[in-house]
């Protein structure tokens, strides 16, 4: 009934924030964490939402990173608003730009589409993008919108203007937040067991143990590394709301089949630790 990774219309979702928390509630779901990428665009209108509902909200947001030159993806959950927001604003002025620059590629490359209006507090990303090359003709489905322009690598493709993973665990851990490591066997640059000691010396709190992406014997290997380590444990659906079976493609991986909202069923003790990681680093930070 818990389900702290999930995304709305503020990045790369398709549910607005209210909608987001109708479909929690359909589902059973008793805490909803919001974790859009870059942005904490959507808490007050989730919070609004659940008001008066059995059902609680987690406030969060997944930084992007890069490790070794591949993507990894740190949620950071309870984090002081005011001390993030310019942090993430210079994030998204480079999600801004990339985006242009990626539109600019397609223009040059005939394929032109307008920039995708986005609300305050966020910024287009490829899936946007996609979407766009779909409205204009250009591309048939998303999937070939990424495969023929947009992929790691491909003819239009722009890469993020780069953050570190220790670099920007420390940064939430200023800014009062649990920082967690989100599906950490989508990272393809090297060995998790051996990252994560680097990363708990910046700072890393937790494992998100639980992923639609993680295999069994991986999610064992998590839980005894946080065993090992004094690490928090987490988990969620990835949730990006109800798409076509082909808009399958995300800004950074490609998790596989669309998750379902509550898929884990995850008991709802898992928070009370995540709860206590957030007061003690709110007392130290």
């Amino acid at each position: 009934m818990l389900e702290l990774h999930c995304h709305t219309t503020c990045s790369d979702g398709t549910l607005t924030p209210t909608q987001l928390v109708q479909q929690a509630l359909k589902t059973g779901v008793k805490v909803l964490g919001i974790t859009d990428h870059d942005t904490l665009a959507g808490w007050d209108e989730a919070r609004q939402a659940a008001a008066g509902q059995d059902l609680e909200i987690v406030p969060g947001l997944e930084l992007s990173t890069t490790e070794q030159g591949k993507s990894v993806h740190i949620l950071g959950f309870y984090p002081d608003p005011e001390k993030l927001a310019p942090f993430l604003e210079s994030r998204l002025a480079g999600r801004r730009t990339r985006a242009i620059a990626m539109v600019e590629k397609l223009r040059i490359l005939g394929y032109p589409v307008e920039l995708p209006d986005t609300a305050p507090g966020m910024a287009p990303g490829r899936p946007h993008i996609a979407a766009a090359l779909v409205r204009a003709g250009h591309v048939e489905t998303h999937h070939e919108a990424f495969d023929r322009f947009l992929k790691d690598g491909g003819p239009a493709y722009v890469a993020y203007e780069p953050l570190g993973t220790c670099e920007g665990i420390r940064e939430l851990r200023r800014c009062g937040a649990v920082p967690v490591w989100a599906h950490p066997y989508l990272w393809k640059a090297g060995s998790v067991p051996k990252a994560v000691p680097k990363f708990v010396e910046a700072g890393l709190m937790g494992l998100e143990v639980y992923h639609p992406s993680h295999m069994p014997h991986q999610r064992e290997a998590l839980m005894a590394l946080c065993e090992q380590h004094g690490l928090i444990m987490t988990g969620g659906s990835d949730y990006h709301g109800p798409r076509p079976e082909e808009n399958l493609a995300q800004d950074d991986e490609r998790h596989g089949d669309a998750p379902q909202l509550n898929r884990f069923a995850l008991p709802r003790t898992l928070l009370g630790p995540l709860k206590a990681a957030a007061e003690q680093n709110q007392t130290t930070h």
